[in-house]
């Protein structure tokens, strides 16, 4: 295997990996039925000037599995990370007690939850698009070699056929995970 094949396959498998992790990402922003920090990762708070994650401005703590407590590393930021939260639209009102804010999530109805996994099949299967991009891109890579008789027809057969490996490796990861996160949001 030639060394410019071997960088193709590379970069294909690397790019599939990126796809997974941004899946991964993703399905940290459903909600389960047990409340977790990090529906709160994507407000960001201006800070000083600068639009800045609330993580990095304030202490995020699920305090139960119904409860998100926030807490402002400045008294001054309260009222501004309490407009950051309504403006996301996550969901609850944030209660502001003048120290901290609290998040009280009610359980999750049948209908949330259904909502729910039809948002982490809809990112799965945008998952899966990416990965078969990255198939595209790495296949004309080797049809290319071919075309400029770097290899030959044989041997861009081959190759390709290693990349539709590779991609149905990663598209079942895509499923086990969705799998995984379906069962996860169902779970009363």
């Amino acid at each position: 295997m030639s060394e410019a094949v071997e960088e193709i396959l590379e970069e294909t498998k690397m790019g599939m990996e990126d796809s997974i992790d941004a899946l991964k990402r993703s399905f940290k922003t459903i909600r389960t039925g047990k409340v977790s920090t990090n529906i709160l990762d994507g407000i960001f708070v201006d800070y000083y000037g600068a639009s800045t994650k609330l993580s990095q401005v304030a202490t995020v703590l699920a305090s139960d599995a119904t409860t998100i407590t926030v807490s402002p590393w400045e008294k001054n930021l309260l009222g501004d990370i309490e407009r950051a939260i309504q403006s996301a639209n996550i969901g609850v009102n944030p209660n502001n007690d003048g120290d901290q804010i609290k998040l009280f999530f009610p359980p999750m109805t049948t209908e949330q939850r259904v909502e729910s996994v039809k948002q982490a099949k809809s990112m799965g299967d945008t998952a899966k698009v990416s990965i078969r991009n990255h198939r595209k891109d790495g296949n004309n890579s080797i049809k290319k070699l071919e075309k400029e008789k770097e290899i030959t027809g044989d041997e861009s057969k081959s190759y390709q056929d290693e990349i539709q490996k590779i991609t149905d490796s990663f598209t079942n990861s895509v499923d086990a995970l969705f799998k995984s996160k379906e069962a996860e949001v169902m779970k009363i």
